[in-house]
């Protein structure tokens, strides 16, 4: 039965539940204090472009990309983060990047880098935005996601050109305490526990895999946080394990971020930061070793 707060089991919500929602949403956390700073530190060394605005009642949210100096002719490396705001080294993970190995890929590739997709649920330590909508859900056409339109805009003008995106996430103790229990008081149907992974694992393409690519990444991680292994089932979070630490989704189907370029190299990346055995350093780490194993096989293969 689900016994989430806001709603009845087995209704939908309507505009008053959502209305419940947004009412406990409380701000925990500054965007500006503590991403566009950092963002800002970045603008001597490398370009910072303003490619939208989040409103939400009184408040406003420039989203901002950074990019390395563009070549004509190179690749296209597409990092994002923050799409889920909640999933801290997603953001941090993808400046700390930038900071320290920016510099090693100049005039081998574009780098385009969109840290904090959703600063509202940054600030929230939310899954969703403000409307009680999932923009990982939501990388369509006439999406109603701000955030997820405002990247799309973003990256249209080079999406053929995009060899390599790699998306950054975590898996939380809360996905099974908080956010799957919302999503299906939101939705009406009854909670179904799948469990948490203890580790990181990746979230390969079922329509153009490369299974070779994602344990390049796989391998890279190992040496800075532990690889989540499969439960009794073969499976992570309720998907079969393709290969170690690696499941796959049709990443353009669901309308999942890591879907929304023709990029020969696709992959999310799913950090563990509750894990006993991770500390947020580590998983900071985990995310820019995985950027940068990626980009180095791509550029090996490419």
């Amino acid at each position: 039965m689900n016994t989430y707060p806001i709603g009845t089991p087995g209704q939908p919500w309507g505009e008053a539940e959502r209305a419940a929602w947004l009412a406990l949403q409380r701000r925990q956390r500054s965007y500006k204090e503590e991403v566009l700073a950092a963002i800002e530190r970045l603008a001597s060394r490398c370009e910072v472009q303003q490619y939208g605005e989040l409103n939400y009642g009184d408040e406003r949210f420039p989203l901002m990309a950074i990019r390395n100096h563009w070549q004509e002719g190179l690749p296209v490396v597409l990092v994002t983060g923050g799409v889920h705001g909640y999933e801290t080294s997603g953001v941090h993970g993808a400046l700390q990047f930038v900071e320290q190995h920016a510099g090693h890929y100049a005039g081998r590739v574009n780098l385009l880098v969109a840290p904090c997709v959703s600063p509202w649920a940054y600030e929230r330590i939310q899954r969703w935005n403000a409307n009680a909508v999932d923009p990982n859900r939501s990388f369509r056409e006439n999406s109603p996601a701000a955030e997820s339109a405002a990247l799309l805009q973003l990256v249209a003008p080079v999406r053929e050109q995009v060899l390599l995106h790699i998306d950054l996430h975590e898996t939380t103790d809360t996905d099974e305490s908080e956010f799957r229990p919302a999503l299906a008081a939101r939705d009406g149907k009854p909670y179904e526990p799948c469990g948490i992974p203890d580790g990181f694992y990746l979230v390969d393409d079922s329509e153009q895999p490369q299974p070779e690519f994602q344990q390049a990444v796989i391998a890279a991680v190992e040496k800075v946080t532990h690889i989540a292994p499969a439960d009794e089932n073969n499976e992570i979070i309720g998907s079969p394990v393709v290969a170690r630490g690696v499941i796959e989704y049709p990443l353009t189907k669901l309308g999942l971020c890591a879907g929304i370029t023709n990029a020969r190299y696709k992959t999310t990346t799913e950090v563990y930061p509750d894990s006993p055995r991770a500390t947020p350093e580590q998983c900071n780490a985990a995310q820019v070793a995985a950027v940068c194993a990626a980009i180095d096989y791509a550029l090996a293969h490419c």
